[in-house]
């Protein structure tokens, strides 16, 4: 689990155990023990679970044993301490027949598959031998998912066709991105073409590449990572602290427990660790990277489940996840590829027998596990997950936790934020953390309550509320499971890298044409299926226009004069902007968690911006044409004579209403990205409406009302009924003052102004929105 701030002068060895070999470095300390999280892992039950560390001490490698029940043997004998070498052979568990670890001295890499440690070791301070090695090229490096390329990826996130690394008449080599989905990475930041030097690391898919002397080196990220968090701290405005100086490791295969009463920094915590909110201060470093200042290629391998459903409810499970796939995989990506990983994903989480049922209909439990099945996707290796037994019974709890732990055993880190403490046995290691975001404790579970001397939770939670002046943090810091599993098991920092703010941390790289329209046509089917499935929005979207246009009619009657005009035009008024703000007003609100987790794997915000434009927009349109034709097809509109400015009047009133509508929707779209919670929409729609029906200029003259007038112009209803009494030239219809504004006049530059104030107050709304959005997105992409 960790690297040890030792003399680095004892030699790196070769350690043998069970048929495997790995190379040991004296930067690091291994434990071994049943402990999925251990460097060394022993399964045999007569090992213990946490048996013995072997780590250097000057110019030697030592071996200690931490208390183990059987025993730690050479030479038949059992020790406590004992120096070793190159030809050690030790036993654990029993001294004739318990799991053998042998010593060898390191190799020249000629004679052995094992390898000296790359250039990755010197840029991240962690080992990890190569899964592949190639001569460096005399030309070309065509590197791929296709099997035509002269490197094969097989990993699903990188394209077909996606780089090539190209010798230079000048010796060097570069690295040339040729139009890939998710993009090609150096030293972890996104490049387009880059020159290549001695130890750089490329980053395609989840593989890292690394010029080694005259060896292309890959290595392939397949989930055995650990996860160092240092003094992480986090402050808010005043001086707030909700972080403060948090530190601690996460070995491979682990299942960690994040717990502690309200308040604690539960929350915080995981944003800091997902690069959704990065620290103020400390780093998190993947595998010896860090996580901020590589966020840009590290992102797509770790998964988030937020605790609110991050797929739309009213879709069947396969087809949610199809979609998914859609938009996190590249577009060179075959039908048949993407469905093989669905299925692949619905086997693994148990969902064969519900993949076909609505999302909706299923209990909270297996909802859940559809959200994960979404993000094990793209194979991620870390995943996190806030509340996932939140509100479920006991037994759908120990299912949940059941779940995560097969998840950690098949290869994974996972990290749950969690109040439940009915399951934290099957977890590796707890987290507790006190009042003021500090660790309380960080351990194994079963060793927590003996640790802070209650016999349950209950106990423990009341202590934490009510014991305000005891320095947990202190306390445990003094302790020895804060030396054990803290102090004895970080990782060494990695070499000095220039301190990054999330400011300046690079963004990923934006969509290209090509995957940007695929984005909004992939969006558009999925939501035009969500809004089709929803049977209580179809019935008010088919209603709506009907009824409104029903009273328009019948206020309209056969003709419109003076004692009907106003009121005919008000209702289409009304009408409209309910149409419109009541399609919108809901629908960016309520997808907000599932917009932040999909910004974060590579969505594009204005092709999302855009995939609601297109279909709620098609929708707002067909309803207004229905609200119009209802209303006024048969009816006079001009008994005084004469036609409309350019165009028949019922055709310029339908555009009118038709660009109403459309401005409204925009309008509660804005609305709809400004608020924190879904119920507070009804109540502004209600106002948006009350404000239309005011600032229209049916019940006032606004053009000689200072301050009223100049207030009008931001409301869309003011120049739709403007542009409709000027199709009907309304004053030569009704010769009153009440009709003599200068925007009623039936002139050409009138009616476009009107109708072009719509649409400048569209663009206006949209532009409003996009930077709403941004507010709610992973601070690495507010670019």
């Amino acid at each position: 689990m960790g690297e040890r701030p030792a003399a680095l002068t004892a030699p790196q060895l070769v350690l043998e155990t069970e048929g495997d070999s790995q190379v040991i470095t004296p930067s690091r300390s291994y434990h071994l023990g049943r402990d999925p999280a251990s460097e060394i892992v022993l399964s045999d039950p007569r090992v213990s679970w946490h048996h013995a560390v072997l780590h250097t001490d000057g110019a030697h490698w030592t071996i200690d044993d931490t208390g183990s029940t059987n025993g730690t043997f050479t030479d038949g004998r059992r020790v406590q301490h004992l120096d070793v070498g190159p030809g050690s052979v030790l036993r654990f568990g029993s001294a004739s027949d318990g799991p053998c670890c042998t010593l060898h001295a390191l190799p020249p890499p000629a004679a052995t598959r094992i390898r000296q440690p790359s250039a990755l070791t010197s840029i991240t301070g962690s080992f990890r031998p190569p899964t592949d090695v190639r001569r460096l090229p005399a030309r070309v490096v065509r590197i791929g998912r296709a099997l035509d390329n002269d490197l094969v990826v097989e990993d699903l996130s990188v394209s077909r066709r996606h780089a090539e690394l190209r010798a230079r008449s000048d010796g060097r080599y570069e690295i040339a991105d040729v139009g890939s989905h998710n993009g090609t990475f150096l030293n972890g930041q996104p490049v387009l073409q880059a020159i290549v030097g001695a130890g750089d690391l490329i980053g395609i898919g989840h593989s890292v590449f690394c010029l080694v002397g005259d060896e292309l080196q890959q290595f392939e990220d397949t989930g055995d990572i650990d996860l160092d968090v240092d003094r992480l701290t986090v402050k808010v405005g005043g001086g707030k602290t909700l972080l403060d100086g948090v530190t601690f490791p996460v070995g491979q295969k682990c299942l960690l427990a994040v717990a502690g009463p309200s308040g604690a920094g539960k929350s915080t915590l995981l944003n800091a660790l997902t690069g959704l909110r990065p620290a103020d201060e400390g780093t998190v470093s993947y595998d010896g990277r860090d996580l901020y200042r590589d966020y840009a290629e590290l992102r797509r391998r770790i998964g988030l489940v937020p605790q609110d459903d991050i797929l739309h409810t009213q879709l069947q499970v396969r087809r949610a996840l199809n979609y998914a796939a859609e938009l996190r995989f590249p577009d060179d990506t075959a039908a048949d590829e993407r469905e093989a990983r669905v299925e692949e994903v619905i086997a693994e989480l148990g969902l064969g027998k519900r993949a076909d049922q609505v999302i909706s209909s299923l209990s909270g439990g297996q909802r859940k596990r559809v959200s994960v099945a979404l993000e094990l996707l793209t194979k991620p290796s870390l995943l996190f997950l806030d509340e996932p037994t939140s509100g479920l019974d006991p037994g759908m709890d120990r299912s949940v936790m059941q779940m995560l732990r097969s998840l950690a055993d098949d290869g994974r880190t996972v990290i749950v934020v969690t109040h439940s403490v009915l399951s934290l046995d099957m977890c590796d290691r707890l987290l507790l953390l006190a009042p003021g975001g500090r660790i309380a404790y960080y351990g194994p579970p079963g060793e927590s309550l003996d640790y802070f001397g209650f016999h349950d939770w209950p106990d423990a939670f009341e202590a934490f509320e009510n014991d305000t002046d005891r320095d947990w943090a202190g306390q445990y810091r003094a302790s020895s499971p804060y030396r054990r599993y803290i102090a004895g098991a970080m990782n060494h920092p990695a070499p000095a890298a220039p301190p990054v703010h999330p400011e300046e941390v690079a963004a990923p790289p934006p969509s290209p044409p090509q995957r940007w329209r695929k984005q909004v046509g992939t969006l558009c089917r999925r939501y035009t299926r969500a809004l089709t499935a929803d049977r209580t929005f179809l019935a008010v979207m088919i209603g709506l226009p009907f009824v409104m246009g029903a009273m328009a009619r019948a206020l309209a009657g056969s003709k419109l004069d003076q004692n009907s005009v106003f009121n005919a035009l008000l209702i289409l008024c009304v009408g409209a902007v309910l149409i419109g703000a009541a399609n919108a007003v809901r629908e960016l609100v309520k997808e907000r968690v599932i917009y932040q987790r999909e910004r974060a794997v590579g969505l594009s915000r204005s092709a999302y911006l855009w995939s609601k434009i297109i279909v709620l927009g098609t929708v707002t349109a067909v309803q207004a044409v229905v609200l119009t034709m209802v209303a006024l097809v048969g009816v006079d509109l001009r008994p005084q004579g004469g036609g409309g400015v350019f165009l028949p009047p019922l055709a310029e009133i339908t555009l009118a209403v038709a660009m109403l509508a459309l401005t409204a929707m925009m309008l509660g779209l804005v609305i709809s990205a400004l608020v924190k919670k879904e119920e507070v929409t009804m109540p502004l729609l209600v106002l948006v409406a009350i404000v239309q029906v005011v600032f229209c200029g049916a019940l006032l003259r606004l053009d000689q009302t200072l301050v009223l007038n100049q207030l009008s112009w931001l409301v869309p209803s003011r120049w739709a009924f403007a542009a409709m009494a000027s199709t009907l030239d309304l004053h030569a219809l009704v010769p009153e003052s009440s009709t003599a504004d200068a925007l009623f006049a039936h002139k050409p530059s009138v009616w476009l102004l009107d109708m072009g104030m719509m649409v400048v107050l569209c663009i206006v709304f949209g532009f409003i929105v996009s930077r709403l959005l941004r507010r709610h997105e992973p601070a690495v992409m507010r670019r």
